[in-house]
């Protein structure tokens, strides 16, 4: 007889069958597909360049609004995990351009 994975979410948590260990993998896999593509997402968005008041402010207009979603429905896992990618982003820009002013 062929088991099948039914996907149940109940608040953080996802049962799958019999087998807790394949829930595990597919939260995690779900979860990392999720983190790169919005990490790739967020590198097309344009940021004004630091220290001047000129250019775009799409990352942090991306931030505002995950933060108006998290007040609406809070406890969400995907807006954690886009507040969590834009924070890397943010410091991922900042790190290059303090290494490219030092150069």
């Amino acid at each position: 007889m062929d088991e099948q994975c039914i996907l149940i979410c109940e608040s953080e948590y996802i049962k799958c069958g019999r087998k807790p260990e394949l829930s595990v993998n597919i939260l995690s896999g779900l979860e990392d597909d999720f983190r790169d593509r919005y990490s790739t997402y967020l590198r097309t968005m344009k940021q004004r360049i630091y220290d001047t008041a000129l250019g775009f402010n799409e990352l942090e207009d991306e931030r505002k609004m995950v933060n108006q979603q998290v007040i609406r429905t809070p406890g969400r896992r995907g807006e954690t995990i886009k507040n969590e990618e834009i924070d890397k982003e943010f410091s991922r820009r900042y790190s290059e351009y303090k290494k490219a002013k030092l150069v």
